[in-house]
Protein backbone atom coordinates (compact mmCIF):
# COMPACT_ATOMS: atom_id res chain seq x y z
CA UNK A 1 0.00 0.00 0.00
CA UNK A 2 1.42 3.60 -0.95
CA UNK A 3 1.38 5.65 1.83
CA UNK A 4 0.65 9.60 1.23
CA UNK A 5 3.59 11.76 1.40
CA UNK A 6 3.42 13.64 4.85
CA UNK A 7 4.22 16.98 3.06
CA UNK A 8 0.61 16.37 1.08
CA UNK A 9 -1.83 17.30 3.86
CA UNK A 10 -0.09 20.37 4.89
CA UNK A 11 0.28 21.73 1.51
CA UNK A 12 -3.45 21.53 0.98
CA UNK A 13 -3.94 22.76 4.71
CA UNK A 14 -1.70 25.46 3.37
CA UNK A 15 -3.81 26.23 -0.02
CA UNK A 16 -7.39 26.17 1.78
CA UNK A 17 -5.79 28.87 4.57
CA UNK A 18 -4.88 31.12 2.10
CA UNK A 19 -8.06 30.81 -0.19
CA UNK A 20 -10.17 31.59 2.94
CA UNK A 21 -7.33 34.90 3.85
CA UNK A 22 -8.19 36.00 0.04
CA UNK A 23 -11.48 35.38 0.23
CA UNK A 24 -11.74 37.39 3.63
CA UNK A 25 -9.29 40.76 1.99
CA UNK A 26 -11.25 40.90 -0.92
CA UNK A 27 -14.56 40.99 0.23
CA UNK A 28 -13.56 43.67 2.78
CA UNK A 29 -16.05 46.91 3.03
CA UNK A 30 -13.29 49.58 2.01
CA UNK A 31 -11.89 47.27 -0.94
CA UNK A 32 -15.81 46.67 -2.27
CA UNK A 33 -16.72 50.20 -1.97
CA UNK A 34 -13.73 51.47 -3.98
CA UNK A 35 -13.85 48.78 -6.79
CA UNK A 36 -17.46 47.54 -6.86
CA UNK A 37 -15.87 43.73 -6.81
CA UNK A 38 -16.96 41.13 -4.79
CA UNK A 39 -15.18 37.76 -4.50
CA UNK A 40 -16.44 34.80 -2.74
CA UNK A 41 -14.44 31.91 -2.01
CA UNK A 42 -16.26 29.09 -0.95
CA UNK A 43 -14.17 25.77 0.17
CA UNK A 44 -16.37 22.48 -0.55
CA UNK A 45 -15.91 18.84 1.54
CA UNK A 46 -14.51 17.50 -1.77
CA UNK A 47 -11.85 19.84 -2.36
CA UNK A 48 -13.67 21.95 -5.13
CA UNK A 49 -12.38 25.50 -4.90
CA UNK A 50 -14.72 28.24 -6.75
CA UNK A 51 -15.00 31.59 -6.79
CA UNK A 52 -17.12 33.98 -8.51
CA UNK A 53 -16.06 37.28 -9.95
CA UNK A 54 -18.34 40.14 -10.72
CA UNK A 55 -17.09 44.11 -11.74
CA UNK A 56 -19.94 46.82 -11.82
CA UNK A 57 -19.46 49.53 -14.52
CA UNK A 58 -19.88 53.02 -13.09
CA UNK A 59 -22.97 54.30 -14.46
CA UNK A 60 -22.39 57.25 -17.53
CA UNK A 61 -26.02 57.86 -18.33
CA UNK A 62 -26.00 60.80 -16.20
CA UNK A 63 -22.46 62.78 -17.11
CA UNK A 64 -23.82 61.36 -21.36
CA UNK A 65 -26.96 63.18 -20.95
CA UNK A 66 -25.49 66.30 -18.93
CA UNK A 67 -23.34 67.03 -21.78
CA UNK A 68 -25.82 66.15 -24.41
CA UNK A 69 -28.32 68.99 -23.02
CA UNK A 70 -25.35 71.48 -22.61
CA UNK A 71 -25.65 74.52 -25.12
CA UNK A 72 -23.07 74.36 -26.89
CA UNK A 73 -23.68 70.26 -28.18
CA UNK A 74 -27.42 71.71 -29.07
CA UNK A 75 -26.02 74.29 -31.42
CA UNK A 76 -24.29 72.04 -33.13
CA UNK A 77 -26.90 69.84 -33.31
CA UNK A 78 -29.51 72.39 -34.71
CA UNK A 79 -26.98 73.03 -37.55
CA UNK A 80 -26.67 69.81 -38.78
CA UNK A 81 -30.07 69.30 -38.74
CA UNK A 82 -30.86 72.14 -40.26
CA UNK A 83 -28.29 72.22 -43.08
CA UNK A 84 -29.82 68.58 -43.81
CA UNK A 85 -33.28 69.39 -44.02
CA UNK A 86 -31.88 72.18 -45.88
CA UNK A 87 -29.95 70.27 -48.90
CA UNK A 88 -32.34 67.56 -48.68
CA UNK A 89 -34.89 70.30 -50.85
CA UNK A 90 -32.57 72.30 -52.97
CA UNK A 91 -30.31 70.15 -54.15
CA UNK A 92 -31.40 70.42 -57.81
CA UNK A 93 -30.55 74.51 -57.36
CA UNK A 94 -26.89 72.98 -55.65
CA UNK A 95 -26.91 70.49 -59.04
CA UNK A 96 -27.20 73.59 -61.72
CA UNK A 97 -25.14 76.28 -59.85
CA UNK A 98 -22.21 73.99 -60.07
CA UNK A 99 -22.32 73.46 -63.45
CA UNK A 100 -22.75 76.90 -64.43
CA UNK A 101 -19.92 78.17 -62.25
CA UNK A 102 -17.62 75.68 -63.97
CA UNK A 103 -18.95 76.25 -67.02
CA UNK A 104 -20.37 72.90 -67.61
CA UNK A 105 -23.02 72.59 -70.05
CA UNK A 106 -25.75 75.60 -71.46
CA UNK A 107 -25.15 79.13 -69.86
CA UNK A 108 -29.15 79.13 -68.62
CA UNK A 109 -30.69 77.86 -66.02
CA UNK A 110 -33.48 76.48 -67.53
CA UNK A 111 -31.23 75.00 -70.49
CA UNK A 112 -29.37 73.43 -68.06
CA UNK A 113 -31.82 71.90 -66.20
CA UNK A 114 -33.19 70.37 -69.39
CA UNK A 115 -29.57 69.14 -70.36
CA UNK A 116 -29.66 67.13 -66.97
CA UNK A 117 -32.95 65.84 -67.40
CA UNK A 118 -32.32 64.32 -70.35
CA UNK A 119 -29.05 62.66 -70.24
CA UNK A 120 -29.42 61.75 -66.46
CA UNK A 121 -33.04 61.75 -66.08
CA UNK A 122 -34.98 63.23 -62.77
CA UNK A 123 -32.70 61.81 -60.47
CA UNK A 124 -29.31 63.81 -62.24
CA UNK A 125 -30.72 66.58 -60.57
CA UNK A 126 -29.83 65.17 -57.05
CA UNK A 127 -26.33 63.58 -58.64
CA UNK A 128 -23.93 63.87 -55.95
CA UNK A 129 -26.47 64.62 -53.22
CA UNK A 130 -25.34 61.43 -51.01
CA UNK A 131 -22.02 63.15 -50.96
CA UNK A 132 -23.75 66.18 -50.30
CA UNK A 133 -25.52 65.66 -47.35
CA UNK A 134 -22.68 63.69 -45.98
CA UNK A 135 -20.74 67.23 -46.29
CA UNK A 136 -23.62 69.47 -45.09
CA UNK A 137 -24.25 67.85 -41.28
CA UNK A 138 -20.55 68.49 -40.30
CA UNK A 139 -20.13 71.46 -42.37
CA UNK A 140 -23.48 72.74 -40.85
CA UNK A 141 -22.90 71.75 -37.34
CA UNK A 142 -19.41 72.88 -37.12
CA UNK A 143 -19.86 76.47 -38.65
CA UNK A 144 -22.95 77.54 -37.15
CA UNK A 145 -21.53 75.88 -33.61
CA UNK A 146 -18.47 77.69 -33.83
CA UNK A 147 -20.08 80.75 -34.85
CA UNK A 148 -22.40 80.76 -32.04
CA UNK A 149 -19.56 79.74 -29.77
CA UNK A 150 -16.91 82.65 -30.88
CA UNK A 151 -19.38 85.61 -30.97
CA UNK A 152 -20.13 84.52 -27.51
CA UNK A 153 -16.70 84.32 -26.16
CA UNK A 154 -15.60 87.44 -27.63
CA UNK A 155 -18.78 89.68 -26.27
CA UNK A 156 -17.80 88.66 -22.90
CA UNK A 157 -14.13 89.09 -23.83
CA UNK A 158 -15.08 92.99 -25.42
CA UNK A 159 -17.13 93.98 -22.36
CA UNK A 160 -14.26 92.74 -19.68
CA UNK A 161 -11.46 94.70 -22.05
CA UNK A 162 -13.49 97.64 -22.06
CA UNK A 163 -13.60 98.10 -18.28
CA UNK A 164 -10.21 98.41 -18.56
CA UNK A 165 -7.59 100.88 -19.84
CA UNK A 166 -6.88 99.04 -23.72
CA UNK A 167 -3.19 100.71 -23.95
CA UNK A 168 0.58 99.89 -23.52
CA UNK A 169 2.89 102.22 -22.09
CA UNK A 170 6.47 102.55 -23.77
CA UNK A 171 9.01 104.47 -22.48
CA UNK A 172 7.17 107.72 -22.70
CA UNK A 173 4.83 106.91 -25.44
CA UNK A 174 1.25 105.69 -24.83
CA UNK A 175 -0.12 103.55 -27.11
CA UNK A 176 -4.12 102.86 -27.09
CA UNK A 177 -6.42 100.37 -28.23
CA UNK A 178 -9.68 100.97 -28.88
CA UNK A 179 -12.19 98.20 -29.34
CA UNK A 180 -14.97 99.88 -29.71
CA UNK A 181 -14.58 98.72 -33.63
CA UNK A 182 -14.24 95.15 -32.46
CA UNK A 183 -17.47 93.03 -33.81
CA UNK A 184 -17.92 89.58 -32.01
CA UNK A 185 -20.44 88.69 -35.04
CA UNK A 186 -17.60 89.24 -38.09
CA UNK A 187 -14.53 87.35 -35.79
CA UNK A 188 -17.10 84.78 -35.28
CA UNK A 189 -18.49 84.92 -38.89
CA UNK A 190 -14.69 84.48 -40.20
CA UNK A 191 -13.96 82.09 -37.77
CA UNK A 192 -17.10 79.86 -38.59
CA UNK A 193 -16.12 80.24 -41.90
CA UNK A 194 -12.02 78.98 -41.61
CA UNK A 195 -13.30 76.14 -39.40
CA UNK A 196 -15.83 74.48 -41.48
CA UNK A 197 -13.99 74.91 -44.28
CA UNK A 198 -10.89 73.40 -43.23
CA UNK A 199 -12.20 70.27 -41.83
CA UNK A 200 -14.88 69.69 -44.55
CA UNK A 201 -12.83 70.80 -47.62
CA UNK A 202 -12.61 67.11 -49.07
CA UNK A 203 -16.18 66.89 -49.12
CA UNK A 204 -16.53 69.55 -50.98
CA UNK A 205 -14.44 68.25 -53.71
CA UNK A 206 -15.79 65.15 -54.18
CA UNK A 207 -19.60 66.87 -54.17
CA UNK A 208 -17.93 68.82 -57.50
CA UNK A 209 -16.49 65.59 -59.12
CA UNK A 210 -20.11 63.66 -58.94
CA UNK A 211 -22.01 66.23 -59.85
CA UNK A 212 -20.38 67.54 -62.63
CA UNK A 213 -18.96 64.35 -64.02
CA UNK A 214 -20.86 61.41 -63.06
CA UNK A 215 -19.45 59.59 -65.88
CA UNK A 216 -16.17 59.35 -64.43
CA UNK A 217 -17.31 59.19 -60.86
CA UNK A 218 -20.01 57.54 -60.91
CA UNK A 219 -20.07 56.49 -56.75
CA UNK A 220 -18.43 57.89 -53.84
CA UNK A 221 -16.17 54.77 -53.39
CA UNK A 222 -14.78 55.16 -57.23
CA UNK A 223 -14.44 58.69 -57.37
CA UNK A 224 -12.62 58.87 -53.58
CA UNK A 225 -10.08 56.19 -55.58
CA UNK A 226 -9.64 57.51 -58.55
CA UNK A 227 -9.01 61.11 -56.69
CA UNK A 228 -6.34 59.69 -54.37
CA UNK A 229 -4.83 57.99 -57.27
CA UNK A 230 -4.29 60.76 -59.38
CA UNK A 231 -3.24 63.67 -57.12
CA UNK A 232 -2.63 61.37 -53.19
CA UNK A 233 -4.15 63.44 -50.00
CA UNK A 234 -3.56 66.83 -51.60
CA UNK A 235 -6.18 66.43 -54.38
CA UNK A 236 -8.43 66.25 -51.90
CA UNK A 237 -7.22 69.47 -50.96
CA UNK A 238 -7.12 71.30 -54.26
CA UNK A 239 -9.04 75.14 -54.29
CA UNK A 240 -8.53 75.23 -50.70
CA UNK A 241 -6.12 78.68 -50.72
CA UNK A 242 -9.04 79.99 -52.86
CA UNK A 243 -11.79 78.56 -50.62
CA UNK A 244 -10.47 79.76 -47.44
CA UNK A 245 -9.35 83.15 -49.08
CA UNK A 246 -13.01 83.04 -50.70
CA UNK A 247 -15.02 82.08 -47.35
CA UNK A 248 -13.76 84.92 -45.26
CA UNK A 249 -15.36 87.16 -46.83
CA UNK A 250 -18.43 85.97 -47.84
CA UNK A 251 -19.18 84.04 -44.03
CA UNK A 252 -17.80 87.25 -42.05
CA UNK A 253 -20.44 89.50 -43.86
CA UNK A 254 -23.34 86.28 -44.34
CA UNK A 255 -23.31 86.10 -40.31
CA UNK A 256 -22.82 90.12 -40.02
CA UNK A 257 -25.73 91.41 -42.35
CA UNK A 258 -27.93 88.27 -40.73
CA UNK A 259 -27.65 89.53 -36.97
CA UNK A 260 -27.22 93.10 -38.04
CA UNK A 261 -30.56 92.57 -40.06
CA UNK A 262 -32.31 90.63 -36.98
CA UNK A 263 -31.76 92.85 -34.83
CA UNK A 264 -32.14 96.02 -36.26
CA UNK A 265 -35.93 94.41 -37.24
CA UNK A 266 -36.53 93.58 -33.48
CA UNK A 267 -35.57 96.63 -32.36
CA UNK A 268 -37.83 99.02 -34.32
CA UNK A 269 -40.72 96.21 -34.22
CA UNK A 270 -39.96 96.22 -30.24
CA UNK A 271 -40.17 92.49 -30.90
CA UNK A 272 -37.65 90.05 -28.82
CA UNK A 273 -37.48 87.46 -31.40
CA UNK A 274 -38.54 86.67 -35.25
CA UNK A 275 -41.32 84.64 -36.50
CA UNK A 276 -40.25 81.90 -38.82
CA UNK A 277 -41.41 83.79 -42.33
CA UNK A 278 -39.64 86.55 -40.69
CA UNK A 279 -36.54 84.50 -40.27
CA UNK A 280 -36.93 83.24 -43.83
CA UNK A 281 -36.49 86.59 -45.26
CA UNK A 282 -33.59 87.95 -43.31
CA UNK A 283 -31.49 84.81 -43.96
CA UNK A 284 -32.46 85.27 -47.79
CA UNK A 285 -31.33 88.69 -47.79
CA UNK A 286 -27.52 87.87 -46.22
CA UNK A 287 -26.91 84.93 -48.60
CA UNK A 288 -27.52 87.30 -51.54
CA UNK A 289 -25.34 90.22 -49.96
CA UNK A 290 -22.61 88.00 -49.25
CA UNK A 291 -22.83 86.00 -52.25
CA UNK A 292 -22.54 88.96 -54.76
CA UNK A 293 -19.70 90.22 -52.93
CA UNK A 294 -17.56 87.10 -52.98
CA UNK A 295 -18.91 85.62 -55.77
CA UNK A 296 -15.74 86.07 -58.32
CA UNK A 297 -13.61 83.93 -55.66
CA UNK A 298 -15.85 81.48 -56.02
CA UNK A 299 -15.96 81.30 -59.61
CA UNK A 300 -12.06 81.22 -59.19
CA UNK A 301 -12.30 78.41 -56.53
CA UNK A 302 -14.42 75.83 -58.44
CA UNK A 303 -12.24 76.25 -61.71
CA UNK A 304 -9.19 75.34 -59.58
CA UNK A 305 -11.25 72.13 -57.60
CA UNK A 306 -13.05 70.57 -60.81
CA UNK A 307 -10.22 72.28 -64.14
CA UNK A 308 -8.30 68.93 -64.21
CA UNK A 309 -11.42 67.06 -65.21
CA UNK A 310 -11.28 69.66 -68.68
CA UNK A 311 -7.31 69.30 -68.82
CA UNK A 312 -6.52 72.68 -68.25
CA UNK A 313 -5.78 73.54 -64.27
CA UNK A 314 -5.14 77.38 -63.47
CA UNK A 315 -2.06 77.03 -61.58
CA UNK A 316 -3.34 79.30 -58.37
CA UNK A 317 -6.47 82.01 -57.83
CA UNK A 318 -5.00 84.99 -59.59
CA UNK A 319 -3.96 83.01 -62.62
CA UNK A 320 -7.93 81.42 -62.62
CA UNK A 321 -8.99 85.01 -62.35
CA UNK A 322 -7.07 86.29 -65.43
CA UNK A 323 -8.31 83.30 -67.27
CA UNK A 324 -11.94 83.80 -66.71
CA UNK A 325 -11.38 87.73 -67.71
CA UNK A 326 -9.29 86.64 -70.61
CA UNK A 327 -12.09 84.32 -72.45
CA UNK A 328 -15.18 86.06 -71.06
CA UNK A 329 -14.06 89.21 -70.28
CA UNK A 330 -15.56 90.66 -66.40
CA UNK A 331 -18.88 89.63 -66.72
CA UNK A 332 -17.44 86.30 -66.84
CA UNK A 333 -16.41 86.89 -62.87
CA UNK A 334 -20.15 86.54 -62.27
CA UNK A 335 -21.62 83.73 -64.93
CA UNK A 336 -23.70 81.71 -62.92
CA UNK A 337 -24.44 84.54 -59.92
CA UNK A 338 -28.03 83.95 -61.30
CA UNK A 339 -28.32 80.11 -60.46
CA UNK A 340 -26.39 80.88 -57.61
CA UNK A 341 -28.43 83.71 -56.20
CA UNK A 342 -31.37 81.05 -56.39
CA UNK A 343 -29.76 78.70 -54.65
CA UNK A 344 -28.22 81.02 -51.79
CA UNK A 345 -30.98 83.15 -50.99
CA UNK A 346 -33.62 80.04 -50.50
CA UNK A 347 -30.76 77.84 -48.73
CA UNK A 348 -29.51 80.57 -46.43
CA UNK A 349 -33.35 81.30 -45.15
CA UNK A 350 -34.68 77.65 -44.68
CA UNK A 351 -31.30 77.02 -42.84
CA UNK A 352 -31.72 80.29 -40.49
CA UNK A 353 -35.26 79.29 -39.87
CA UNK A 354 -34.43 75.01 -39.40
CA UNK A 355 -31.84 76.02 -37.02
CA UNK A 356 -34.05 78.50 -34.91
CA UNK A 357 -36.42 75.92 -34.40
CA UNK A 358 -34.03 73.24 -33.88
CA UNK A 359 -32.40 75.62 -30.92
CA UNK A 360 -36.40 76.36 -29.45
CA UNK A 361 -36.69 72.34 -29.38
CA UNK A 362 -33.47 71.81 -28.07
CA UNK A 363 -32.45 74.44 -25.96
CA UNK A 364 -35.89 76.01 -25.41
CA UNK A 365 -35.19 79.79 -24.06
CA UNK A 366 -31.79 79.07 -23.26
CA UNK A 367 -30.28 80.65 -26.39
CA UNK A 368 -32.34 84.00 -26.59
CA UNK A 369 -30.06 84.43 -22.81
Amino acid sequence: MTQKSPSQPQQRKSFCTMADVYGVILDSPNLHKNLDLVFLGHHHAKDDDSFQFDFKLPDIRRPITKFVRTREVGEFLSGALAGAMTKAVLAPLETIRTRMVVGVGSRKISGSFLEVIEKQGWQGLWAGNAINMIRIVPTQAIELGTFECVKRVMTSAKEKWSKEDPSVQIGHVKLSFPLSWLSPVALGGAAAGFVSTLVCHPLEVLKDRLTVSPDIYPNLSIAVSKIYKNGGIGSFYSGLSPTLIGMLPYSTCYYFMYDTIKKSYCTAQNKKSLSRPEMLLIGALSGLTASTISFPLEVARKRLMVGALQGKCPPHMAAALSEVVREEGLIGLYRGWGASCLKVMPSSGITWMFYEAWKDVLLGDKHRE
